[in-house]
C-alpha cells in the first residue's frame, strides 16, 4: 500500500480571507455563528486554516441554480 507524502497545506487566516474577498471581522462574527469553516490554532496564537476544510465550507455555502 502506498502511503501519500503530500500534506494537507494550512493557509494562513490573511490568505483564506484573501481567497474569499471577506474582512476580518466578517470570518469574526461567522465563526461567533458557528459558520465558519474550521480552524487550527497554533501554540504561538496564529491561526491556520486547512485547504481542504476551506474547499469543503465553499462547497457548503453554494446555492444550486434552479
Amino acid at each position: 500500500m502506498a502511503v501519500s507524502t503530500t500534506r494537507d497545506p494550512k493557509l494562513t487566516l490573511a490568505e483564506a480571507l484573501d481567497e474569499l474577498g471577506m474582512s476580518r471581522a466578517a470570518f469574526y462574527r461567522l465563526r461567533a455563528r458557528g459558520k465558519a469553516p474550521r480552524l487550527l490554532k497554533l501554540p504561538n496564537g496564529q491561526i491556520r486554516i486547512r485547504r481542504s476544510d476551506l474547499d469543503s465550507w465553499w462547497d457548503t455555502c453554494e446555492v444550486s441554480a434552479c
